[in-house]
């Protein structure tokens, strides 16, 4: 199993994704107490570093918005997952609940001001690639019901999509994920990416959200890193 980003090492060569195989998971349904601790001094941290200053003038959320201009996304209703994950951190409101698996990884995220995003490996078919769209490719919003807006049925042309070998995991780059491979507490093989624009530390995120996974489901982890100047990798498996 590879992943590859050729198609916009050209265009993005700042981009860096670090890609998680993890396996032997055990999924906490609910958030397990130490990790609802962890979550809240991490918010506190994040709010002590941020707090005051505009969202658009954070580094790593700056360049994704960039980013986004850059492949036609102009509307502040489409913004990147970490941005959201900041805003709500700095308005104080509380981290959604999903299960203890994406509570850590979100809880990364928003620490490092890094998107991440991950995917149940046995729902991925072949290769996984950040790409621009086809026409042809499908997606299924997670938000689903009367969240989901039906134009966001189908990527536009152009668009930065990523996907695996038959559909669209997530769309614009980052934005939302597809339903069909979410992570759930009967999840036991995941790969998840952090993706970086040149700002921030990966390494330090990737070990972050590594230790955490580990601590809090159990199982083990690989890490695999590609970029403009290796844009096709093999995923390490643990």
């Amino acid at each position: 199993m590879h992943v590859d980003l050729s198609d916009l090492a050209a265009s993005f060569p700042d981009f860096r994704v670090g890609v998680v195989v993890a396996e032997g998971l055990t999924i906490p349904s609910e958030r397990p107490p130490e990790l609802d601790r962890l979550i809240a001094t991490r918010a506190e941290a994040v709010r002590a570093a941020w707090g005051g200053r505009e969202l658009g003038d954070i580094p790593g959320i700056k360049a994704w918005r960039l980013a986004y201009k850059a492949f036609g996304i102009k509307s502040t209703r489409y913004r990147c997952s970490v941005e959201r994950l900041v805003k709500n951190v700095l308005a104080e409101r509380e981290a959604p609940r999903i299960n203890g698996f994406v509570d850590a990884y979100n809880a990364v995220s928003s620490s490092h001001v890094f998107p991440i995003g991950a995917d149940d490996l046995d729902r991925i078919v072949g290769d996984v690639f950040f790409r621009l769209s086809r026409p042809d490719d499908t997606f299924v919003d997670m938000a689903g019901g009367e969240e989901a807006d039906p134009a966001d049925a189908a990527p536009k042309p152009g668009e930065v999509v990523y996907t695996d070998a038959e559909k669209v995991l997530c769309r614009r780059w980052n934005w939302r994920q597809d339903a069909r491979s979410l992570v759930a507490p009967t999840s036991t093989r995941v790969v998840l990416t952090i993706q970086s624009l040149g700002v921030g530390d990966l390494d330090a995120a990737l070990a972050d959200v590594c230790g955490l996974i580990e601590g809090f489901c159990g199982g083990r982890t690989a890490v695999t890193v590609a970029d403009a100047a290796t844009p096709r990798a093999a995923l390490a498996m643990p």
